[in-house]
């Protein structure tokens, strides 16, 4: 059974996750840590020992979506769909528990000079990348606030600097408290994430929480046990007055096997008290 490194958490704090889940492969003769059908429950299992409120996951094609959502159980909603034309291809959803938080709005767009053509790519990307933004209010507190998912490109320099330029935009026109989740593809000091972390629009969590419940690892490990000298790629940045009670970067094994070649990364948060 896995062991929780956060776990289920009473209101008002808000357990949120970010998680690149790694797309199932159909390349014959990987590794055999990386089958799906080895990891799918590994996933579920760790999903259902931390119940994070908030789940924004990358890589995930539509059946392992919906392992996901089996996994989660029927109080959660699924945000999001596949990268390509038509809502297929893997795609990085959002599942939201609604005992917590009523989903006010929610919409999904493609990174690219045409964010509203589903399918589209820019700035010389290697495939389609796409962000989820959903608008919640927290049904304990009644705050509201914004959460993005997204995953930027693994080839494209361009792409990631001009994908973060595009989020920066969506976070300053939604004017909420806002968690940006993602496989950023990109290391602290990165230009795109002084793109998004340069003027304390947003902040990384893992920095400003009050206690951290593991080491610093980084966190694409490549189903090896981790270490606190790799770089982190993954992140969980707030903005506009949220405050973060613990962090953690997710190295346990489940049953001495990882779920993904990445690692989860976690946060307990506080929206700002309604004005």
């Amino acid at each position: 059974m896995a062991l929780p490194v956060i776990g289920p958490v009473a209101a008002p704090g808000i357990h949120i996750m970010t998680f690149n889940i790694r797309r199932r492969s159909s390349r014959p003769g990987g590794p055999i840590a990386d089958r799906w059908e080895r990891r799918r429950a590994l996933v579920a299992e760790m999903l259902r020992a931390e119940r994070p409120a908030v789940l924004g996951i990358q890589e995930a094609m539509p059946d392992q979506a919906d392992a996901v959502a089996l996994a989660l159980g029927e109080a959660y909603r699924r945000l999001g769909r596949g990268r390509e034309g038509g809502g297929r291809g893997e795609g990085c959803p959002i599942f939201v528990d609604t005992a917590r938080f009523d989903i006010l709005a929610h919409r999904q767009v493609a990174l690219s000079e045409t964010p509203e053509v589903p399918g589209s790519r820019g700035w010389f990307a290697a495939a389609p990348r796409t962000a989820v933004i959903a608008t919640l209010r927290d049904r304990a507190t009644g705050s509201v606030c914004d959460v993005v998912n997204t995953h930027f490109d693994h080839v494209s320099p361009l792409a990631r600097v001009r994908s973060a330029e595009q989020i920066r935009r969506m976070v300053v026109k939604g004017g909420r408290p806002v968690v940006v989740l993602g496989d950023l593809n990109a290391g602290a000091g990165s230009r795109p994430l002084r793109v998004l972390l340069g003027d304390g629009l947003l902040a990384d969590a893992w920095s400003r929480a009050a206690v951290r419940r593991t080491p610093e690892w980084g966190t694409r490990p490549n189903y090896r046990r981790p270490r606190a000298d790799a770089r982190r790629i993954d992140w969980l940045l707030v903005g506009g007055g949220i405050e973060v009670d613990v962090a953690a970067i997710n190295g346990e094994a489940v049953r001495g096997r990882w779920p993904s070649d990445h690692l989860p990364v976690q946060a307990v948060l506080r929206l700002p008290p309604l004005s």
